[in-house]
């Protein structure tokens, strides 16, 4: 591929806006447009930004169906993540898709295998492997400053009011949200298995102890690890007042403590969506870092930091303590 790329967002919310500004700061993408649950919504999402030929498509058939799109960004509700990245992939387009890339590890597997028929990049966001601290604890940990690995934990204490789950009809139920594991706690998820390994067994517990929904507010699971380590996991949105997560890293020879350095607190009491500011350098870098990889063959999908088959195993992780609830 040669100039710049054109890329295409489905979505109109708050984390599609932090997609645009990202990609309206690269010197090699280009933003062609964006489509929504309606066009009304999309027209609105797009004058918002303020960028010159940037167009707000009737659907997301149109925005698939043009021809200078080379990527699509998915930015909407979890559970139609899998059905939206199917149908950019049948079209030819390279697909970044926001967390989690389904709801079921067997989704993951169809999605994949499509990818590599169609010869495509499908890539997963989660920003956190490219926060410095999260790289540094990484680079440690494999050069053996810690010595062998022995425990990793990693914590999701948020909160979220009645009010965010009523805000719309997906939140809080299985199929379109996933819980608290699988919507707020799967970065500390990506991070735990980044950190800890490949997982060969989980055990967990799931309850719905503070709000009126039908998904879990409270998940928590141990993770036995091949090396021998064990992961220790918990995500909740019932925590009030909420506060940032955190992984833990415990070795023989040292220990790593991360916290996430700004509270989502007043997010999550907030029952009305905020416009966000520019995006986080970290999320910026990930959609950078993403897009750039609609160049390279199929050897970069498979050892991305952010492939499919890496969105896959945080699936199986996070969906592991479901059968135990």
């Amino acid at each position: 591929m040669t100039g710049p790329r054109g890329f295409g967002i489905v979505g109109n919310g708050t984390i599609a806006e932090y997609h645009a500004r990202a990609i309206l700061g690269l010197d090699d993408a280009r933003l062609v447009g964006a489509a929504g649950r309606s066009p009304a919504k999309a027209a609105a999402f797009v004058r918002a930004l303020g960028a010159e030929g940037v167009r707000a498509f009737a659907d997301v058939a149109e925005l698939l169906a043009r021809p200078d799109v080379d990527i699509v960004c998915i930015a909407t509700s979890s559970g139609s993540h899998a059905a939206v990245a199917e149908a950019a992939l049948e079209a030819g387009k390279h697909v970044v898709v926001e967390k989690p890339m389904t709801m079921t590890s067997e989704g993951a597997d169809r999605l994949i295998a499509l990818a590599e028929r169609r010869g495509l990049t499908l890539s997963v966001i989660s920003q956190r492997r490219f926060e410095a601290p999260y790289a540094l604890a990484k680079r440690m940990l494999d050069e053996g400053r810690l010595g062998r690995l022995l425990l990793v934990e990693a914590h999701t204490p948020f909160y979220r009011t009645q009010a965010y789950y009523d805000s719309a009809d997906w939140r809080g139920t299985v199929a379109e949200d996933g819980g608290a594991l699988m919507n707020q706690g799967i970065h500390q998820i990506d991070l735990m298995l980044w950190y800890g390994g490949d997982a060969v067994a989980v055990s967990g517990k799931l309850a719905t102890l503070t709000h009126e929904m039908e998904a879990e507010d409270l998940g928590a699971a141990v993770v036995s690890f091949a090396s021998g380590a064990v992961g220790v996991l918990t995500a909740s949105t019932s925590l009030a007042p909420g506060f940032p997560p955190s992984v833990k890293l415990y070795g023989e020879r040292g220990a790593i403590h991360l916290e996430a350095t700004r509270s989502r607190t007043g997010r999550c009491r907030a029952s009305r969506r905020r416009r966000p500011r520019a995006p986080s350098p970290s999320k910026a870098a990930t959609i950078r870092a993403r897009s750039r990889t609609t160049t390279t063959g199929a050897s970069s999908r498979t050892s991305s930091p952010r492939s499919g088959a890496v969105g896959r195993r945080r699936l199986r992780a996070g969906t592991a303590a479901r059968p135990c609830a």
